[in-house]
C-alpha cells in the first residue's frame, strides 16, 4: 500500500510540474502586476525612462527595466520578468525594439496574458497587449514613447496618458513621465486603487560603471499615495543633484559655482540641515566666516550633533580654519 501511495504522489507531482511548465504564469501563483506604465525617450538628451503605478506591492521589482545606451522595458499584467533582462540583452546585441520583443513573444506560451513595451536607444517602440489581459486593457505608442495599461477602471486611461505625453514635451523626461502617471490616475487608474510606483531613467550613452547605470532610480513600495510620494522623492533627487554638482565644483576650487549649486539645493529642499551645513563649511573654508556663522548657529540649534561633527572635520581636511575661527564656530 505504501508503494502505491508513493507512486501516486510521484505521478501527482509530475503532473503539477508539467502543468506549470506548459502554463507558465497562467496560474495565480505567478507574479502579477496589473498596472499602467509608460516607456519614453527624450530625443534631445537621449535619456530613456520607465514610470509605473500599480495596486500591487513593490511593482518596481517586476515591471521596470533599463540599461544605459540600450533601452528600457515595462513587463506587466501576468508578468514574465525574463522579458526585462532578456529584452535588454537582445537590444544590446543589435536587435531593435520590435525584433527583440517579437522574438521573445514567439516562444512564450503565456503571451496572451502579457502586456509588454520595449523602447530602444533609437526611440523605436514595440508594445504587445495580450488578448487575455484584463479589461480595460490597451496601449498607444509612437516614436519615443508607449503608454500601456490593464485592469483599468475605464478605457479613458490610455488616451489620457498619451495626451499628457504630448502636452508636456517642455519638461525634463522624469518630470514628464510623472505627469503621464498622474494623468492616468486622474482618468480612473487601476480599478483596485493604488499602492506602489517606480521611476527609472537611464542615459542614452553606454555607461561602463554598472553602479552609475541608472541616472534616476526611485521606488515607492507601499503607500496610500504612491505618485505623490514619488513626486516628492524626485524633488529630493533633484536637490541632491545640485549638492553633488556643488561638491564637484569645490574639488575644482570653483567656489562661486559651488555656492550657487548649494543654494539651488536648499531652495528645493529647504528643511534639509545637511544641505545648509555644507554650504556653511564651504563659506568658512573660503574665508567668509561671518556669512557661515549664522548658518552654523541655526543648524547647531536644531541638532547639536552637527556641532560635534564640525569639531571632527579638520582631521579629515574638510575644514581648514585658523584656531581663532574654529573657536568662533565651536562657541556657538
Amino acid at each position: 500500500m505504501k508503494t502505491v501511495f508513493k507512486i501516486i504522489s510521484v505521478l501527482t507531482l509530475f503532473v503539477i510540474v508539467l502543468f506549470d511548465t506548459v502554463a507558465q504564469t497562467y496560474t495565480l501563483s505567478g507574479p502579477l502586476a496589473h498596472t499602467f506604465s509608460v516607456v519614453a525617450r527624450d530625443p534631445a538628451t537621449g535619456e530613456m525612462a520607465v514610470g509605473v503605478q500599480s495596486h500591487w506591492f513593490s511593482v518596481g521589482t517586476l515591471v521596470s527595466w533599463g540599461k544605459s545606451g540600450v533601452g528600457v522595458v515595462a513587463t506587466q499584467s501576468f508578468v514574465n520578468p525574463a522579458y526585462g533582462p532578456e529584452g535588454l540583452k537582445l537590444m544590446e546585441e543589435g536587435k531593435n525594439a520590435t525584433e527583440a520583443l517579437k522574438s521573445l513573444l514567439s516562444s512564450d506560451e503565456g503571451r496572451d496574458l502579457r502586456q509588454v513595451a520595449f523602447l530602444d536607444n533609437n526611440g523605436m517602440v514595440y508594445t504587445h497587449t495580450g488578448k487575455k489581459c484584463i479589461a480595460y486593457a490597451g496601449h498607444k505608442s509612437g516614436l519615443n514613447f508607449s503608454v500601456q495599461a490593464n485592469m483599468m477602471l475605464n478605457d479613458d486611461v490610455v488616451p489620457a496618458m498619451s495626451k499628457a505625453f504630448a502636452e508636456n514635451s517642455s519638461l525634463s523626461l522624469a518630470e514628464r513621465v510623472l505627469k503621464i502617471l498622474f494623468a492616468a490616475q486622474a482618468a480612473g487608474g487601476d480599478i483596485r486603487g493604488k499602492q506602489s510606483a517606480v521611476l527609472i531613467v537611464v542615459s542614452g550613452e553606454k555607461i561602463q560603471q554598472p553602479w552609475l547605470d541608472k541616472k534616476i532610480d526611485l521606488r515607492v513600495d507601499d503607500s496610500n499615495e504612491p505618485l505623490v510620494e514619488l513626486e516628492r522623492l524626485l524633488r529630493v533627487h533633484r536637490a541632491y543633484e545640485h549638492m553633488n554638482n556643488g561638491d564637484l565644483a569645490v574639488e575644482k576650487n570653483d567656489m562661486a559655482t559651488a555656492l550657487k549649486e548649494y543654494d539651488s539645493a536648499s531652495k528645493i529642499f529647504p528643511g534639509n540641515l545637511e544641505m545648509k551645513y555644507w554650504k556653511a563649511v564651504t563659506l568658512a573654508n573660503n574665508k567668509r566666516i561671518d556669512e557661515a556663522i549664522p548658518i552654523f548657529r541655526e543648524i547647531f540649534k536644531a541638532d547639536s550633533n552637527w556641532k560635534e561633527l564640525t569639531k571632527r572635520l579638520p582631521y579629515g581636511g574638510l575644514l581648514n580654519l585658523s584656531e581663532n575661527d574654529m573657536k568662533k564656530i565651536n562657541g556657538l
